[in-house]
């Protein structure tokens, strides 16, 4: 990661100053909502000014009218500009939209007009809506080296060549966190002035603009002053981004937050989010996804790979086939990109014309029955235009609930109960959302808890930053026989005292030098020659060496 998330801790007083400017701010917005008067209001068609992808309504719609949800990730292109195959493995996983990281070359090398219009063109060839972002603004009037709005607004213009006509295609997000925490209520003005100069210079994009608090508008600056900032687009083609980290730690504070722009019928997504826990705190993931979700609001997860802090890679060294546990989460998991993305009508996803749902998928069959978890195959649904994704759903009594979702014709469901009896069924689903009758169910009863017997496993064990008194880790632990190991427990000691005091993809117990990690539901399964990631910070004094023994499950890992 490039940049620091968060560099406010919450506090107390902090997080009374947030609850008061949230308040005030959806006061502001109630207010201003019957009174404001510019070429659009929320809730107005904006009839022959949409041009490609645009607002109604306080909805981002294509230029045929269709709803369009945001279902995707961000991707660092201007640190890593070989990485262009991907945006494919983004696609293949389910994706809809993949967010672009560039530079306008104020603080990193800026990206010229012809690879920018190679981007596009990738994004085109793969499907996907291609937000563009410029990085160089971020956390502006705190960190010293980040660069105004103004300057990312001359950089789209110089690019302006290869944006007019890609409409459809194209989302310009002016300037990532474009304010850090020092005097964020400056954000405003100079956010109307960019969108003023880029409707000046003849832009009908949809514009994006992020709040400032580095993103994530913890004291409210954006949330009073969005429905200025949105009568400043004469278009009324604007959408606001919150950024989504440790700040959001709670379901009140997410659904609030994201309520009161629906409630206002300004439009809104998360531009980025984060879950695995920090120093900071540890982000709600799963009201994120739901309240999107419920609300029909996109999400684009922050990052594909390539973080200076790994902990947010959701693909391991930019390779879709070892997703971390954060990126199981954000592809397969409950309300997650496999499970809601549908593919933007521009390329013939959700076609409005096409109402044939596919042909239920055959009787799912399990195997590696363990203690708490399953995989399930089943033969594969057919479909007039093509099968876009699956559902695996636990039957109990006469409702059901998702479990798991699937881009092929298998998944491992995991977080069962050892011992236990359960029902599993499948549903298929095509890209214009049309879902198939359920397919026959399976029963199942997992195994008895205990040891995975003859585990064969290695460890790989890293420090990925320090600071006076702290540090914070990561393991890997992998699978290296040819079954699966489901639910695990890891054990190391430390040397010299140190003490965990957060963890995610599992769960600490300390004792003394001695930690015994316990798997999280969402690693409990490692599949045979795969790999799951734990995080975590811990306490330290002035040495801190690597702990060099690990046993998992009782067996002796090899170190890597």
């Amino acid at each position: 990661m490039r940049r620091t998330r968060s560099t406010t801790r919450k506090n107390p007083v902090s997080a009374l100053l947030a609850g008061l400017a949230a308040f005030l701010g959806l006061v502001v917005l109630g207010a201003l909502v019957p009174a404001a008067a510019h070429a659009q209001q929320p809730g107005e068609s904006s009839g022959a000014l949409a041009t490609g992808l645009h607002i109604d309504d306080g909805r981002l719609l294509e230029g045929n009218g269709n709803d369009f949800v945001m279902r995707g990730v961000n991707h660092a292109h201007t640190w890593y500009p070989g990485e262009t195959q991907s945006l494919a493995d983004i696609k293949a996983l389910g994706a809809n939209t993949v967010r672009v990281v560039l530079s306008d070359g104020h603080r990193w090398s800026r990206n010229s007009p012809e690879d920018v219009a190679a981007v596009i063109a990738q994004c085109k060839a793969n499907r996907l809506i291609c937000v563009l972002e410029v990085h160089d603004t971020t956390g502006y009037g705190e960190d010293t080296a980040a660069g105004t709005l103004d300057h990312a607004a001359d950089y789209w213009i110089s690019l302006k060549s290869v944006l007019t006509g890609q409409e459809n295609y194209v989302i310009v997000n002016i300037g990532n966190e474009p304010w850090g925490n020092t005097n964020p209520e400056g954000w405003t003005d100079p956010t109307i002035a960019a969108v003023k100069k880029l409707r000046g210079a003849g832009f009908e994009h949809t514009i994006m603009v992020d709040a400032p608090n580095w993103g994530q508008d913890w004291q409210g600056v954006m949330r009073a002053n969005a429905q200025a900032v949105y009568d400043a687009d004469t278009t009324g083609n604007l959408i606001f981004s919150i950024h989504m980290y440790s700040v959001y730690d709670t379901a009140a504070e997410i659904t609030d937050y994201l309520n009161a722009f629906v409630t206002a019928g300004l439009p809104i997504l998360i531009g980025e989010f984060g879950g695995p826990a920090d120093q900071w705190g540890d982000p709600d993931e799963d009201t994120m996804m739901a309240a999107a979700q419920q609300l029909r609001l996109g999400y684009l997860a922050w990052s594909w790979s390539g973080n200076t802090d790994p902990v947010l890679d959701l693909s391991i060294g930019f390779d879709p086939s070892r997703l971390s546990s954060w990126g199981q989460r954000i592809f397969n998991g409950a309300n997650g990109i496999a499970q809601t993305s549908k593919e933007a009508t521009i390329y013939g996803g959700s076609n409005p014309g096409d109402t044939q749902a596919p042909t239920a998928p055959g009787t799912p069959s399990a195997s590696a029955v363990a203690a708490t978890s399953v995989n399930l195959t089943w033969t594969a649904a057919t479909d007039n235009v093509g099968v876009t994704a699956y559902d695996i759903v636990r039957v109990s009594g006469g409702g059901e609930t998702t479990v798991a979702a699937a881009t092929t014709n298998t998944a491992t469901v995991t977080g069962l109960t050892a011992n236990t009896a359960y029902t599993f069924a499948v549903y298929a689903r095509d890209a214009a959302g049309n879902r198939s009758a359920r397919s026959a169910t399976v029963n199942v009863t997992t195994a008895d808890g205990g040891s995975t017997p003859g585990t064969s496993c290695s460890v790989g064990y890293r420090v990925s930053s320090e600071w006076p008194g702290g540090f914070q880790g990561e393991i890997t632990i992998r699978n290296t026989g040819t079954a699966a190991i489901s639910g695990w427990k890891l054990v190391f000691a430390f040397a010299n005292g140190q003490t965990v005091s957060n963890m995610w993809g599992g769960t600490p117990t300390q004792s003394g030098a001695t930690v015994s990690v316990a798997n999280a539901s969402y690693t409990s399964t490692i599949p045979a020659s795969g790999s799951v990631a734990v995080g975590f910070t811990a306490n330290k004094g002035s040495v801190n060496t690597v702990p060099t023994a690990f046993t998992l499950n009782g067996s002796t890992c090899a170190t890597t």
